[in-house]
């Protein structure tokens, strides 16, 4: 079984991380708004940075690491594989 951590954004480029073993559901719920809260007070609902691993604890591990991050360089890491802040779930 695959694990994904993901980056949403809104377009204000507010920023929420998250952790899901099914991306594409996880992904429709943010876009339906049916994930009540922070993502959904806010519009947050576009895919910009996904990592995937077969490892649930490295996923959770990796969540609260980038959480943990100052802003800047979670947008350094959205950047380095996404610098126009694409919907990737586009592809999905």
């Amino acid at each position: 079984m695959s694990y994904y951590v993901y980056i949403l954004a809104n377009r204000y480029k507010t920023i929420y991380t998250g952790v899901t073993n099914d991306i594409a559901r996880r992904i429709g719920e943010h876009k339906s708004g049916l994930v009540p809260g922070f993502t959904k007070k806010y519009d947050i609902n576009k895919l910009v940075y996904l990592e995937e691993t077969e490892d649930v604890r490295a996923a959770i591990a990796r969540e609260k690491q980038i959480k943990g991050w100052l802003r800047t360089k979670k947008i350094a890491l959205i950047e380095s594989v996404n610098p126009n802040w694409k919907d990737l779930a586009e592809e999905f």
